[in-house]
């Protein structure tokens, strides 16, 4: 079956679920906060194996300035087959007329991947967070 891409946010909460703790990331264990999070955000593509959502890129935004994508992720079983590329290319397009698009990748591994489509490292900036110590990892 091919894979359909949509920005359309017909993802349930499960649906978020699996796809983010089937690559250990912790926003997985917050089911309801991960979805409403991401039906709060300017745009979210997602890629779909009839029923089941296999990739998703979320993006913030100004309206006008910068964006950002904030989550780039495949499900295990479906890496390997360019969907994060397609997703990622979609945002490209749809927010070409911005003046940045930014992404912070998880892993230094992943550089590669952004630079492949046109990233390039930050020199004047680091990356920066502050974690909620009653969420913790």
């Amino acid at each position: 079956m091919a894979i359909e891409y949509t920005e359309e946010k017909r993802f349930t909460a499960e649906q978020t679920q699996r796809l983010f703790l089937s690559v250990g990331w912790v926003s997985g264990r917050y089911p309801e906060r991960l979805h409403k999070a991401l039906m709060g955000s300017s745009t979210v593509v997602s890629a779909w194996d009839g029923d089941r959502l296999v990739g998703l890129v979320r993006v913030i935004d100004d309206t006008s300035m910068v964006a950002y994508m904030h989550y780039v992720l495949v499900d295990p079983e479906y890496q390997g087959r360019g969907i994060a590329g397609h997703m990622v290319e979609m945002v490209k397009r749809k927010y070409a007329d911005y003046l940045y698009l930014e992404v912070m990748p998880e892993e230094s591994k992943n550089a590669t991947f952004y630079q492949a489509h046109g990233f390039s490292v930050m020199h004047d900036g680091v990356a920066m967070q502050i974690v909620n110590p009653s969420f913790g990892d």
